[in-house]
């Protein structure tokens, strides 16, 4: 029986260790690519470079945040369990963050055009 739960322990650890990869590789990638798309909308003079950047921004995090979370399943030491828990912390401030920023982002556009939408009128 031990050797069935150690093979076991083993395979969940190779298993979980390739999903942190590819969660962690998926967050760089979206993370990098909202950066170049960014950097071509700002210099299109785009004015929601803002609100895709921040967009992509969190995409991105999510998946790093996700990687963390499973990081959890393969920790063996306290020392290791507050070291996540602050990765963690940290990556979920930066993710409520930009969401926070994401609506105000979307709250100006709304009354910019609201806003032109009146003087249009009038």
């Amino acid at each position: 029986m031990e050797a069935f739960t150690a093979g076991f322990a083993e395979l969940l650890d190779g298993i979980v260790g390739v999903a942190i990869h590819c969660f962690e590789f998926i967050g760089v990638v979206i993370i990098v690519a909202a950066g170049v798309k960014g950097l071509v909308q700002y210099i299109r003079r785009d004015p929601s470079v803002r609100l895709q950047l921040a967009q992509g921004m969190a995409l991105g995090l999510e998946f790093k945040l996700g990687s963390e979370i499973l990081r959890t399943v393969v920790v063996r030491e306290l020392s290791e369990v507050a070291l996540v828990a602050a990765i963690i912390a940290v990556r979920a401030a930066l993710t409520f963050l930009i969401h926070w920023e994401i609506r105000i982002e979307e709250k100006t556009k709304e009354e910019t055009r609201e806003g032109e939408a009146q003087g249009k009128e009038g």
